[in-house]
């Protein structure tokens, strides 16, 4: 018989307990199903598995009921009425005295590192440092005019804003919205987390999700943009870069951008920090520390901290609908205003420039300039544009991150 009551105290206190008594329930059973298909598409159809993965696993985690393993730390102030002892009033009637005390709530192992590493920006600045560190910026060096295929693709990001304003959004939360467009994980959480703290969930799944699906939302933008003569082209080889020019490069780029546009220094400073490292030749344990070890650690902290913000009842709104169209819409557009850019230049260079690589401005380095190389081989087996369109993919990411510091600016 006492077995039979504990059995039941058990089950009631149980997780399957809680499915059937709590509110809202029906949507963390949905949250666990879209982990699972995150999971699915990063490990079968290895869809950006590096941070889908740990994103996949926040999300289910904090959706089991009762784990509290995501919930935020909070603080409240409690007032209590305490009565004077007699002896102290001795002569006078009962006496009581209100006392005023703040307890603490400590937070589930995600919800702190979410306010301590993410919600901080620690841990996005984190990823630009290694970033800049895993970056070659050789072949924007060789052909800097391949910057401004890179600029034109923020196009979308610009696009989506305004889009973001019209559908009732603020100007804070349309800026983090519209830097979906720029296919920069790091950005999208940092401006995220600065701007608009309630959208991370959807704004960092709708950022990581489009950049995974890079190889089939730019090919039908460059076909439809691009004719077969002009995808056919091929473009000189890039003429070797000095190791000097490498080493001034982020130095020069650090001070202009923080002279100009001081909100886009942590961003800026941490990835040309980074570069800085790497080509400077003499901190080679470093380097490959960044390249290596930090970057691991960041990213999976990075991703399970951002599922952890996806809880069912805050995630499943009409909004989140509407930052998963927006971004989608940022991320053509940008593609787009980059290809059309690449256009323009194939004319005024007399045809020595393949308008698909301005499609590869949208960052998600290195998966954009692949699928360039892709469709060119799909035109031309023997076209190699894979370098050449690395110059406006690693540009992107600089424009994207002076983008965001652009709107740090205006709204933050």
């Amino acid at each position: 018989m006492e077995f039979l009551k504990g059995f039941a105290a058990v089950t009631e206190t149980s997780g399957f307990a809680a499915f059937f008594t709590q509110p809202d329930m029906h949507l963390n059973v949905i949250m666990i199903l879209i982990g699972l298909v995150l999971l699915y598409l990063a490990i079968k159809m290895k869809f950006e598995p590096l941070l889908l993965i740990p994103i996949a696993i926040g999300c289910i985690l904090v959706n089991l009921p009762l784990s509290e393993i995501g919930f935020l730390g909070s603080s409240e102030v409690i007032i209590k009425t305490l009565p004077v002892p007699s002896v102290l009033t001795p002569s006078m009637n009962p006496v009581t005295v209100n006392i005023a005390y703040t307890v603490t709530h400590h937070g589930g192992f995600l919800g702190v590192l979410f306010q301590s590493l993410t919600q901080n920006e620690i841990l996005p600045i984190i990823m630009f440092l290694c970033l800049g560190a895993l970056t070659d910026f050789s072949p924007l060096l060789a052909r800097p005019v391949t910057f401004i295929l890179g600029a034109a693709a923020q196009f979308g990001v610009f696009m989506a804003l305004f889009l973001a304003i019209g559908l009732g959004f603020s100007p804070n939360e349309a800026a983090a919205i519209g830097i979906i467009g720029g296919a920069d994980g790091p950005t999208a959480i940092f401006l995220a987390t600065k701007m608009a703290p309630g959208l991370l969930g959807a704004i960092a799944v709708a950022a990581y999700s489009y950049m995974s699906l890079v190889p089939l939302i730019l090919p039908p933008v460059i076909r439809t943009l691009t004719t077969e003569k002009e995808r056919k082209v091929r473009m000189e080889a890039l003429k070797p870069v000095s190791k000097t020019t490498k080493i001034f490069f982020p130095i020069i780029v650090t001070i202009v951008v923080g002279l100009i546009l001081p909100s886009a220094i942590p961003l800026i400073g941490m990835l040309m920090a980074g570069n800085l490292i790497k080509e400077s030749g003499v901190v080679e344990r470093m380097s490959k520390m960044l390249q290596n070890e930090l970057v691991n650690i960041a990213t999976i902290f990075l991703g399970l901290t951002v599922g952890s913000t996806m809880v069912g009842s805050s995630f499943l709104q009409p909004q989140t609908i509407k930052i998963i169209l927006l971004g989608l819409i940022a991320f053509a557009f940008g593609a787009a205003g980059g290809t059309l850019m690449g256009k323009l230049m194939y004319k005024l260079s007399g045809g020595k420039i393949n308008p698909m690589i301005g499609a590869a401005g949208v960052s998600a380095v290195p998966m954009s300039a692949r699928t360039v190389q892709i469709e060119g081989q799909r035109e031309d087996p023997g076209n190699f544009l894979l370098m050449s369109a690395m110059g406006p993919n690693v540009a992107g990411v600089i424009g994207t991150a002076i983008a965001a510091g652009v709107f740090l600016a205006l709204f933050g």
